[in-house]
């Protein structure tokens, strides 16, 4: 009787310490949301793929990305 009483706590608690996120994972999970939305609108002001468009959405990601104080992304556009 304890046997099982044993494993079945241990299984609920197993359980309950894999559903909940660290805070270290939430934290990250939020700047990534932030940073999609810095993309997006960048995106949204320069949809067009001309090289003076393409530089003008990775000067507005980078500034989004410096005003949420979040690391800068690589450039989209092709270095050659």
């Amino acid at each position: 009787m304890f046997s099982r009483a044993y494993a079945l706590g241990a299984v609920l608690i197993l359980m309950a310490g894999s559903a909940q996120a660290t805070g270290q994972g939430t934290t990250a999970l939020q700047k990534w949301k932030t940073m999609d939305v810095c993309a997006k609108q960048a995106q949204t002001a320069f949809p067009d793929f001309s090289p003076e468009a393409n530089a003008k959405r990775d000067a507005k990601l980078k500034d989004c990305l410096n005003a949420n104080n979040l690391p800068p992304r690589e450039p989209t556009t092709p270095s050659h």
